[in-house]
């Protein structure tokens, strides 16, 4: 009998000491991953590994990045999701949480129910470019063209279901235009055609193409956000050049798995907020087009709730299907 009150009073003990509370007391004890949807090199990642340093250093451990490219994101949302709730795997999320539900019939997770909102970090409203010879100077041109010669021009993107691509949908929907969207399989070729006049314009990150801008390779036409952007603050908005509403970014922001404690949620969105108000990061992520957006995570929940209802119109409407 001493021995089952003793062996009862262990197993007490130890879900005392691992329960959600307790782990939270003294999270963090040892190094956190962010996992990102992409490869090194992209947005996505560089935005993980700026703040990640910037967390490190606030939080006393390290924070490691670990990339799970593949499955239009999927691989990587799906890890998360069913990562251990204890605040030590994340997920660097971007639009694909937001659009994937209604890209793919059957996904292994559901991202509404298994990732929760930490913080978001910020959006960089896509620009509307042209080639330099191209006989359209602004963005009204570009619909009254479009209008009066439906089906003649082209737009390009990085493939069924990129942003580019949602975004020349969104267009065509707000403003009645028929233009031929032209997938390419990644943004570099899709840009190169662009800069060699086989595309009539593209709708795309202006970090990944702001040296063409500058050298004149390329005219940028509109932002598509409410408010012109530090990075190209010369460039009119698409509200501006007579399509008010049309607002289309990429955004970027922290996820953990649903059942994560509250506690370690509200700690990790704090941090974050600590963080984006840095100037040296608020400089670093402007140069890559960035609205920076601070705020809780109930803020970037409904954000990402109001960008997956948004997008599911869409996506249904033009019947778009993943490559």
């Amino acid at each position: 009998m001493k021995k089952i009150i003793i062996a009862a009073l262990t197993l007490g003990l130890t879900a005392v000491l691992t329960s959600p509370a307790a782990l939270a007391q003294d999270w963090p004890s040892k190094p956190i991953h962010i996992v990102v949807p992409y490869a090194p090199g992209g947005a996505v990642d560089t935005v993980a590994r700026l703040t990640g340093q910037r967390l490190a250093e606030r939080l006393g451990q390290p924070v490691i990045v670990d990339n799970k490219p593949g499955g239009s994101a999927n691989i990587a949302m799906d890890a998360v999701a069913k990562a251990a709730p204890d605040g030590y795997t994340l997920l660097m999320t971007a639009n694909a949480q937001a659009t994937n539900p209604s890209l793919f019939a059957h996904l292994p997770f559901d991202p509404q129910r298994d990732l929760a909102a930490v913080a978001q970090v910020g959006y960089a409203p896509l620009v509307i470019v042209v080639p330099a010879a191209s006989p359209v100077h602004t963005f009204k041109e570009l619909l009254a063209q479009a209008k009066a010669e439906p089906g003649k021009l082209s737009y390009a993107s990085a493939g069924n279901g990129s942003s580019g691509h949602l975004a020349g949908e969104a267009l065509k929907q707000a403003a009645h235009i028929d233009v031929l969207h032209v997938p390419y399989k990644g943004g570099a070729p899709a840009l190169t055609d662009l800069l060699g006049e086989r595309i009539s314009f593209m709708p795309i990150n202006p970090v990944e193409v702001i040296s063409h801008i500058r050298a004149q390779k390329l005219r940028a036409l509109a932002v598509a956000s409410p408010t012109r952007i530090d990075l190209l603050p010369e460039v009119p908005t698409v509200a501006e050049s007579g399509l008010p509403g049309f607002d289309v970014s990429v955004w970027w922001g922290l996820v953990a798995p649903a059942a994560t404690p509250k506690s370690v949620v509200t700690r990790l969105n704090a941090e974050m907020q600590k963080v984006l108000a840095e100037p040296a990061l608020r400089e670093r992520l402007t140069a890559l087009g960035a609205v920076i957006t601070p705020g809780s995570a109930e803020q970037f929940a409904q954000f990402i709730h109001a960008e997956t209802a948004r997008w599911n119109g869409v996506i249904k409407a033009a019947n778009i299907k993943p490559d």
